[in-house]
């Protein structure tokens, strides 16, 4: 298989959730640098998408939400926005949401488009430094590499 179908494919799936960008990088023997570059890539993709596509709907059907009583789960996210505000939920969205999950979310609250990019692009390059440097560093403990390889 190419070199660009393995990052495309990669890039794709990490559009979707983060954590396939470190993981499927590292099985495509992928630098540090392209596990980042490949991760933050598909992150980013599906923010942009997601930001102005909402705005697209809302413009096209200008949708009128009537308020429905909290469940549970709103209960939380709300929590959570109060807690954290907007760097929070772009903080957690790699870990505990997908991109397209936090971005909803932020969207949602009505944050400026320009901090909803900037706070997800400071996170994805955080988490996938982070994420992309542990898991090549599990590989190079002999007993880890061999018993995945």
């Amino acid at each position: 298989m190419s070199y660009f179908i393995k990052f495309f494919s990669i890039w794709f799936a990490s559009q979707f959730k983060f954590i396939a960008g470190p993981v499927l990088g590292s099985a495509a023997d992928f630098s540090l640098l392209e596990i980042i570059a490949v991760s933050v890539g598909g992150m980013m993709t599906s923010v942009v998408f997601v930001s102005y596509l909402g705005d697209w709907f809302k413009s096209l059907f200008s949708l009128k939400i009537t308020p429905k009583k909290f469940s549970k789960r709103s209960r939380r996210v709300v929590r959570t926005w109060q807690k954290f505000g907007a760097p929070g939920v772009a903080a957690l969205t790699p870990i505990f949401l997908t991109p397209i999950g936090g971005t909803i979310i932020m969207t949602a609250f009505n944050v400026d488009k320009r901090k909803v990019f900037l706070y997800m692009l400071i996170s994805a390059l955080v988490w996938a430094t982070i994420f992309g440097a542990s898991i090549n560093w599990l590989l190079s403990i002999p007993f880890f590499d061999n018993l995945l390889r």
